[in-house]
């Protein structure tokens, strides 16, 4: 529990970082866009995933399909 609370303490705050230094977004797809982007990022550097990281991300392919290739997933 521990390991998990710490990961999310650390996304949560690398991802108010990036919004805080954007600041404007121009419309919500945009805001997304960002966040995935950045999530992306920040669980690439993470050494041990979630047990459900590889169900989630097989459900961010469906939905994002032309941005989400299957190796990612």
């Amino acid at each position: 529990m521990l390991y998990t609370t710490h990961a999310l303490a650390s996304a949560h705050a690398r991802l108010r970082t990036i919004i805080k230094t954007r600041g404007h977004f121009p419309t919500d797809e945009a805001a997304t866009k960002l966040l995935w982007l950045a999530l992306r990022n920040i669980t690439a550097t993470w050494k041990r995933g979630d047990r459900s990281w590889k169900m989630a991300m097989r459900q961010f392919a469906i939905l994002y399909e032309d941005r989400v290739t299957l190796s990612q997933a």
